[in-house]
């Protein structure tokens, strides 16, 4: 069963990505932070797809830089950005390679057919 990191700042959100990926069979943590996704990349714990908002309200790093960090320490790490707002080419060339957005508000079966695209990357 493939573990997929949920990172999002807004708790609604969260919880429906949450309950939605783990009704397709998947196991979920989940960080409402940076310091929460990096505490939990840093453990053993074993996680094969970070999903995570690219803004996050009162972050120093957001998405973007998250995921970098994520894949320097978890090379085998897939991933899946979302957002809410405009991504620009300043903000795709920050995008890990091979990675795709997923825009907000997303349906259930855009988020599946993200969920199980990154996975099979």
């Amino acid at each position: 069963m493939a573990v997929i990191l949920i990172v999002e700042d807004d708790a609604f959100i969260r919880v429906i990505a949450e309950m939605m990926i783990e009704d397709w069979g998947y196991e979920t943590l989940s960080a409402s932070d940076v310091d929460e996704a990096m505490t939990l990349l840093r453990s053993s714990r074993k996680i094969d797809g970070l999903f995570t908002d690219i803004y996050l309200k009162k972050a120093v790093l957001g998405g973007c830089e998250l995921a970098q960090e994520a894949i320097r320490l978890r090379p085998l790490l897939r991933v899946l950005y979302t957002t809410g707002n405009f991504v620009n080419d300043k903000m795709k060339s920050l995008f890990v390679a091979g990675t795709e957005c997923l825009a907000k508000p997303y349906t259930q079966n855009q988020l599946k057919d993200s969920v199980e695209h990154m996975l099979a990357a």
